[in-house]
Parts: structure tokens; C-alpha cells; sequence
């Protein structure tokens, strides 16, 4: 929280290590008991340290001890119990917003950054018994908000209150509406016996989706190859291989094997091999598992009121329906035919010279790619790291941000942090000094910590009926290498890889939504990716790399324009060819979920011939055995990152097509996009800043630019 009631103050003044309990009454005033709980318990933990926490942020506290985070969580459950209990019980005659909507609104806001606090430390912490702590208390709290969204006396009341049509802002008529459809997809407007039947399917999907993944992870399928069959193959790949008695080599058909062989192997029979081996992983075993899991999701979606599971996936996304997510991908496949038809005949005469008459193969694209890529391309992308040293790409970054959206950056020093190199910053409004949030970096690989770069949300901008606001506070986790303590410079991926995340933390930060449901990345999951996918683009733009760029010990010069022109042409080379490739995915996994008893072999037999332009899928596969994105995570969803990257690359090219950080159009962004966030459908904000619907006419003519 960045304001509390004065009362509160006081009693942190004159006690703050004892709890003073205040009587309140209503569900207004559990959420008073909650504030005065959460002033304590982090006032109680930081005694203990001559650190201090982020200024004007009580509730987010980095460092709880497991006791700490075990009692928080228990009080996390109670306080929330309690709120919705009030809420359950108000009479039925006397439902208004301020004691139906708001009580749940404000416990939502204020809860975040509790649990929070509880939680990522699972994630981040460098002491295992804070780290188990953490889980236990993850799958506490988990437990307990999902027995809240299925808690019929609070829905009764919710529903009669919405059925009034009471006058409220859009926002908060938004919100309401939010909660109805919580309470909803879990079944709470059905009869007992449907509701039984909800619970049952939901249990089955989870079953079925850890099954499928499951004998993915327990495949142990290997091949073995001679040297010679693996000519191409760097000596440091061969020799992290294990050997037979016959010196035939092993290879596993885990990802990182398979795509050196796809990418480097020059013996075509080899690549085809693995490829067939790796396409038919599980075959046996998940297809059934696949096939009854869609059935599952079809009557879940049913029993909810929708035609199928892709339309219950999709309603409350930009996309909205299936037919219009699969026109928006055969559109892009259509009009990318012609560039991507070139881009293959390319392909195709370099294995003809290479290879002779052999016949081209989808096994064969990525290959052919790279050869294109180290005979057109003049990219040492070992030497250019050496450019990109973390001391620079990071203020580097900031500036672009600050000149863009008219923000200011500074680092906030002595507060206590998880780890002795995680540094934490505030952002300010450039013109009025106006502090708008804060973020945490934690950028370097270590042992225990999480393995994946992300953005986390540790607390949601949020308006409350006593005017006080809560500021968002962001945590950026990246996995950089140290050596001998010191940052090693970053490989170009890693630059773009932090522009992308960077994005995420600014689309936090300037999110001014009333409501934490609605603020930061608390978005429609179509929209989410676009402003990171939009700040990407500055990656591969001269002036950015001149400012992020360093100078080499050995050298003199800096990046030079023409590295800068080579790297945005290797970012679109072959472009057309990969997009195609995404969309023959993304329209497997709409399909399946789009109509009933789908046909899986059938279906990738005609799929892939039609958008890969002719070519066959390998013999002997079907994406259906291993393809995890539609099983958990993105099922019936897969398009969403091309959407994203769509529409960016249409406000980039229409707005900021120098390449240079235009601040008025920036500004627009950041108050008619970022601002609104949740709070209002992203295809109106994105309309709104653009002046129209945003178009995909952006996107193919960049790939149409630097095309062969």
C-alpha cells in the first residue's frame, strides 16, 4: 500500500511490535482489520533488519523467514474467510456496491501483495527451508481462493446485486461482471448434479494434461549414429555425447539434441531420422490421452454454455471466437504464400547444389536456414556479445523507456532485499515528478533460483473508497551468467530477451486501472505480449544498438551501421517460411478444439501440405503425440503470440517507424493503452490509440522488405 488510515499510523508509531486490534464492523471493516494485520506483520519482520523496505510499500515485504510466511498465510486465509463471510451475509434487501462489490474489490487489492509475499519467495529464496515454506504455503492459499470462487452464498448475492442494474462506472460494472463469470465457470449457476459433473470433468482435464506431459518427460527413447552420420556436428556437441562399445554415438531425443542435428547435421538421412524419431515420441501413448482429454474440454465448455471449448477459451479474449481466430491465421498464411513460396525455391536449389536430387523435406528447412544465414550473413554472434555488457545494455534500456513514455528512473539504495545483487528502482512521471511504482531486478542465475525470465506482478495499482491508491510494484527475473563474480556481457537473444521483459515491467508500472483485477498484467492474454512485443522492435533499430552497445578492449570502434542493417535482415530472413510453420500449429490446435471427433492423422495430412506449401509432414508423425502448448498452457490458444505480434508490429511501424523514441506518440500509448489496462476491452484501446482497427498490413510488409 502506498497510504493507510491515520489510525493505523498511529498505532504503528506507538506499538509497532504488538498488534492492537480495532473493532470494526462489516465487511468494510475486515478490510480494515486486513490493513492493520498486514502493517504489522511486515513492521514485525523488519525490526529484525537494518534494512528497510520500498518507500510508501507496507504490504510488500521480500525477506519473511517460513514462520513468517506460514502465520501470513493462515491470516491471509482468515482475513479473506472473514470478508467474504460479511459479504455472504448482508440481507438481500440492502445489497448496494459498497457492501457487495467494493468489500471484494478492496480485499482483492490488498491480499495481492500479502500473498505475494508469501509465494515468490518459492521462486526466488536461497534458503531451502523458505523455499518449502513458500510452496506449503502456495498450495494453502491456492486451496482457499478456489473454494471462495465456488462459495454459492456469495454468488447469490453477487448475482441478485447484478441482476438490479444499479449505476456504477463501466470499470467497476467491468468488475462485477468478472465475478459473476468466476463464480460461473466453476459451475454455480447449474443444478447440484451439474455442478458435480463440472468439478469431475476439471479433475479429469488435470489428470489427463499431467498424464500427457508426463510420458513426455519419462520418454527415454535414444538413437545411435556413426561420426561420419553426424558430419557437421561441433567436436563440443560430440563430445558432451555418451559412446557405445562401438563408437556409435547416443543421441537423446531431448529438444536441445535434436535441434543441433536439425540445425547443423549436413547427412540429410540423419536429420530425417531424428526428425521421424522425435515427431513420433508417445505416439501410442498420448494420442488416446489427447483425444478423450478434447472430449473432456468439449462437454466442460458445454455444461458452461458454450459450442465447444475453443469458444469458452476465446469469449472474453480480443479474438472472441475460433472462426475469427482461424480467417485471422489463413489470412496471414494466404497472403504470406508468395514471399514464403520464394524463400523455399531458395531453400530448395541450395540443397539441389549441396545434396543433388534428394527431395526436400520440412526436416530439411531449419538447416538450409542456417546455411542461408552463415553464407549471406557476415554475424559472429560470439563477437557481438562482447558488445552488449550488461553495465550498458541496462541504462541503456532505461533511456529509451524514459525518453519514450516520459518516465524517470532512478535506483533505490539500503532496502532489504533476497539476494546481495538484486537491485531495486522507483519510476517517476518526467513531468510532474509523480512516483508511479517500483520494480526489482533479479538478473543472475543461481543455484535454487527459478530457470525462466519473467515478469511478476508483487502488487496492482488500485483506487480505494477512502482515496488512498495503491502503486504497482514489478519484479523482473532474469537468468544472466557471472564468472568469478563478475556480469559476462549478454548474447544478442539476451538483449532482446530484456527489451521483451523490460516491456512487461513498463506495461505494470504505467497501468493506472482503479481496480488490481484489471491493473498490469492482470489484462486480456491477447493484448498482454503486445507492448513487450512492441518495445522488441527497438532492438534491432541503429540508434539503439549504438546507445546499448560498448566498446571492445581490443577494438576501437563501436558497433558499426552495417552490423546494425545485417542483424534486422537475419531478424526477417525466412521469415514468411517460420511464420507459416507457427500457423500450421496454431491451426491444429484451434481445429481440435473447434469440432467434435476430429480426426488427428487425418487432420495434419491435410493441414500440413496445404500451409507448408506442398511439403509433407515427416512420415510416421503427428503433432498430436507431443505437442504440450495444446495440452496445458495454450490450449485452443496458441495463435495469441502471432496476434500479439501482429498488432505490435502495426503501432510500431505506424507510430515509431524512425526507429528513434518519439515521446508524444509514447505518451499516447502510455495514457490510452497502458493506463486503462483490463479496465476496458484491449481492441478499444488499441483502436483509440491507432484512430482504426489495427491491421496485419505491418507485419507482412516488414517480412516483405527484407525478404531474399
Amino acid at each position: 500500500m502506498t497510504e493507510n488510515d491515520e489510525n493505523d499510523k498511529k498505532m504503528q508509531r506507538s506499538n509497532p511490535t504488538k498488534l492492537k486490534l480495532v473493532t470494526f464492523t462489516g465487511a468494510a471493516g475486515l478490510l480494515g482489520l486486513a490493513v492493520s494485520f498486514a502493517i504489522f506483520a511486515f513492521n514485525s519482520h523488519k525490526q529484525k533488519s537494518k534494512k528497510k523496505g520500498l518507500p510508501g510499500c507496507d504490504t510488500v515485504c521480500v525477506n519473511l523467514s517460513a514462520k513468517e510466511i506460514l502465520d501470513l498465510a493462515d491470516e491471509i486465509i482468515s482475513i479473506s474467510t472473514r470478508v467474504h463471510d460479511a459479504v455472504a451475509l448482508v440481507p438481500l434487501n440492502k445489497l448496494s456496491y459498497e457492501n457487495v462489490v467494493l468489500p471484494l474489490a478492496e480485499l482483492e487489492a490488498r491480499q495481492l501483495p500479502l500473498i505475494q509475499s508469501c509465494v515468490i519467495p518459492k521462486m526466488l529464496s536461497p534458503h531451502d527451508n523458505v523455499r518449502k515454506a513458500s510452496a506449503e504455503a502456495e498450495l494453502k492459499i491456492d486451496a482457499h481462493l478456489l473454494s471462495c470462487r465456488k462459495r454459492e452464498d456469495v454468488y447469490r448475492v453477487i448475482r441478485i446485486y447484478a441482476a438490479k442494474g444499479e449505476s456504477i462506472s463501466p470499470e467497476a460494472k467491468r468488475y462485477l461482471q468478472c465475478l459473476v463469470r468466476d463464480f460461473e465457470h466453476n459451475g454455480l449457476h447449474l443444478t447440484a448434479t451439474k455442478r458435480e459433473e463440472v468439478d469431475r470433468l476439471r479433475n479429469e482435464i488435470d489428470e489427463l494434461s499431467l498424464r500427457y506431459v508426463q510420458n513426455l518427460n519419462e520418454d527415454s527413447s535414444c538413437l545411435f549414429f556413426t561420426e561420419s552420420e553426424l558430419a557437421g556436428l561441433p567436436l563440443e556437441f560430440l563430445q558432451s555425447l555418451d559412446k557405445t562399445q562401438n563408437n556409435e554415438f547416443k543421441l537423446t531425443l531431448e529438444s536441445n539434441h535434436v535441434a543441433a542435428i536439425l540445425e547443423l547435421c549436413k547427412i540429410a538421412k540423419t536429420r530425417k531420422t531424428v526428425a521421424m524419431a522425435y515427431g513420433k515420441r508417445c505416439g501410442d501413448a498420448n494420442i488416446p490421452v489427447l483425444q478423450k482429454l478434447v472430449q473432456s474440454r468439449h462437454r466442460l465448455a458445454r455444461l458452461l454454455g458454450y459450442a465447444h471449448f475453443a469458444d469458452y477459451a476465446l469469449d472474453h479474449r480480443m479474438s472472441k471466437t475460433s472462426t475469427r481466430v482461424i480467417r485471422f491465421l489463413e489470412d496471414i498464411s494466404s497472403t504470406l504464400t508468395d514471399l514464403a513460396s520464394r524463400e523455399l525455391s531458395f531453400l530448395k536449389d541450395l540443397k539441389r547444389k549441396e545434396e543433388g536430387e534428394l527431395p526436400f523435406g520440412v526436416e530439411d528447412l531449419l538447416y538450409y536456414i542456417k546455411r542461408v544465414e552463415e553464407l549471406q550473413f557476415d554475424l559472429d554472434f560470439g563477437d557481438i556479445r562482447q558488445y552488449f555488457p550488461v553495465s550498458l545494455v541496462l541504462p541503456g534500456i532505461f533511456k529509451i523507456c524514459q525518453d519514450l513514455f516520459g518516465i524517470k528512473i532512478e535506483e533505490v539504495t539500503e532496502i532489504d532485499v533476497w539476494y546481495y545483487d538484486v537491485r531495486a528502482f522507483a519510476v517517476f512521471d518526467s513531468g510532474s515528478g509523480k512516483l508511479l511504482g517500483y520494480f526489482y531486478l533479479d538478473m543472475f542465475s543461481r543455484e535454487g533460483k527459478f530457470s525462466q525470465s519473467c515478469v511478476v506482478a508483487l502488487q496492482n495499482n488500485a483506487l480505494f473508497s477512502n482515496g488512498a491508491c495503491q502503486i504497482p510494484v514489478a519484479l523482473l527475473i532474469a537468468q544472466f551468467a557471472k564468472a568469478g563474480g563478475e556480469a559476462l556481457p549478454l548474447g544478442f537473444s539476451e538483449v532482446v530477451n530484456l527489451f521483451h521483459e523490460f516491456g512487461h515491467v513498463v506495461q505494470h508500472i504505467c497501468n493506472r486501472a482503479s481496480f488490481a483485477r484489471f491493473s498490469g498484467l492482470r489484462v486480456d492474454p491477447d493484448f498482454r505480449e503486445i507492448p513487450s512485443q512492441l518495445l522488441e522492435n527497438w532492438c534491432y533499430e541503429s540508434f539503439t544498438l549504438k546507445l546499448i552497445s560498448g566498446y571492445r578492449q581490443d577494438i576501437t570502434k563501436p558497433l558499426v551501421d552495417e552490423v546494425c542493417k545485417t542483424l534486422k535482415r537475419w531478424r526477417y530472413s525466412f521469415s514468411a517460411l517460420k511464420s507459416l510453420q507457427e500457423i500450421l500449429y496454431c491451426l491444429f490446435d484451434q481445429k481440435i478444439y473447434s469440432d467434435d471427433d476430429v480426426d488427428f492423422h487425418q487432420l495434419i495430412r491435410s493441414l500440413h501440405p496445404k500451409v507448408m506449401l506442398g511439403l509433407p509432414v515427416v512420415e510416421g508423425t503427428n503433432p498430436a503425440s507431443c505437442f504440450t502448448r495444446a495440452v496445458i498452457g495454450s490450449e485452443a490458444t496458441c495463435y495469441s503470440r502471432l496476434w500479439s505480434e501482429v498488432y505490435a508490429a502495426d503501432i510500431f511501424a505506424s507510430q515509431f517507424g524512425d526507429g528513434h523514441p518519439n515521446l508524444y506518440n509514447g505518451l499516447q500509448f502510455r495514457d490510452k493503452v497502458l493506463a486503462p489496462g483490463g479496465g476496458k476491452e484491449a481492441m478499444e484501446l488499441l483502436t483509440s490509440f491507432l484512430g482504426r482497427e489495427p491491421s496485419t498490413e505491418a507485419y507482412i510488409e516488414s517480412r516483405s522488405k527484407y525478404s531474399l
